[in-house]
């Protein structure tokens, strides 16, 4: 399953976790760093995109909206990128399970 990092995420994750979500892309691949986060929410729910971002809207509309798209809310703070690539592969099958689980709309990491 490939993931859209949000504009808050540093595009260097996708080679820390390229590995595991190959096909996943940076919101600045696609000129969508300045865009309302509405236009972002169609875009992957309209190519087939999991979000994962530190963004508490995202978090909200998969609440109100639930999925497509899925959304992976990071709850980090202020952390190294390192930080949170460790974070996103440490929880590989966990991701997984959600990605598959045709209920769930959200998963957060901390």
């Amino acid at each position: 399953m490939k993931l859209l990092l949000d504009q808050n995420l540093s595009c260097q994750l996708l080679r820390d976790i390229d590995a595991a979500f190959p096909g996943s892309q940076h919101v600045a691949d696609f000129n969508l760093t300045v865009e309302d986060d509405e236009i972002v929410w169609r875009f992957a729910a309209d190519h087939g995109f999991v979000i994962i971002s530190k963004d508490s809207d995202f978090f909200h509309r998969a609440l109100l909206r639930g999925h497509p798209p899925k959304v992976i809310y990071l709850r980090v703070g202020n952390c190294s990128t390192q930080h949170i690539g460790n974070l996103l592969m440490d929880n590989v099958p966990l991701i997984y399970e959600f990605i598959s689980d045709p209920m769930e709309s959200l998963l957060i990491l901390e």
